[in-house]
C-alpha cells in the first residue's frame, strides 16, 4: 500500500501542476482513501534543486484535494520563487510528503528542547507569538546538526539564527514520502 500510495499521488500531483499551466494530463484519483483528511507538502526540484514547496500542516481537507492545491501552490505561488512555465514542467521532479499528526515537545530550555530532536526523522514546527516555521524531515539531509537545524528553522520563522524565549512552542511530525525518481520510469509522466 506505501508504494501505491506514491504511485497514485505523483500522477495528481503533476497533473494538477500541469492543469493549472493549461497543459492535458489526467491521474487516476479514485481510490477512497484520498476522500480521508489529509494534510501533505509538495515539493519540487530542477536538476536537485528547490524550485517550490508549500504544504499544509494539519489535515482539514480531503487528501486529495490538499496534495492538489498543494502542488498548483508550489508551482505557481512559492514565493521565494518565480512561477513555474510552461516549459519548465517537463524537467521539474514532484515529491509529496504525507505529515502525520503533529505532537508537542515539552522542554525545559533550548538544549533540552534540542536534546529531543530526532535528526532524519522529525519534522519540526516552531512558534514563537505569531513567527511560526516548518522544517521536513528531509531538510536534515541538508542540516544535520540540531543547533544548526534549529537556527535555520528560527530564521525561517523571521527570527534571529540564536533567539530563544520562554514562549516558544516545538511540535514534531513524520512523514511519508514519494519522489517521482524513486518510481519506475515508466510511470512517471512528464508534460
Amino acid at each position: 500500500m506505501f508504494i501505491e500510495k506514491g504511485q497514485i499521488l505523483l500522477p495528481i500531483a503533476r497533473s494538477a501542476i500541469a492543469s493549472a499551466l493549461d497543459q492535458a494530463l489526467s491521474a487516476p484519483a479514485n481510490a477512497p482513501w484520498l476522500q480521508e483528511k489529509g494534510a501533505t507538502f509538495v515539493t519540487l526540484t530542477q536538476g536537485g534543486e528547490l524550485r517550490g514547496c508549500i504544504g499544509t500542516l494539519e489535515a482539514h481537507r480531503p487528501l486529495l484535494e490538499d496534495v492538489k492545491a498543494n502542488a498548483v501552490a508550489a508551482a505557481l505561488h512559492d514565493p521565494r520563487f518565480a512561477p513555474l512555465q510552461h516549459a519548465e514542467l517537463s524537467y521539474t521532479r514532484v515529491e509529496v510528503s504525507l505529515l502525520s499528526a503533529s505532537e508537542a515537545i515539552a522542554f525545559e530550555s533550548e538544549q533540552h528542547a534540542l536534546a529531543q530532536l530526532r535528526p532524519e526523522v522529525d519534522g519540526i514546527i516552531f512558534e514563537y507569538g505569531h513567527y511560526r516555521s516548518t522544517f521536513l524531515p528531509q531538510v536534515w539531509e541538508q542540516l544535520p546538526d540540531p543547533e544548526t537545524f534549529m537556527a535555520h528553522l528560527k530564521h525561517k520563522a523571521g527570527l534571529a539564527p540564536n533567539f530563544w524565549a520562554a514562549g516558544v512552542k516545538l511540535s514534531r511530525y513524520s512523514v511519508s514520502k514519494w519522489k517521482e525518481s524513486d518510481l519506475p520510469a515508466a510511470e512517471v509522466k512528464s508534460a
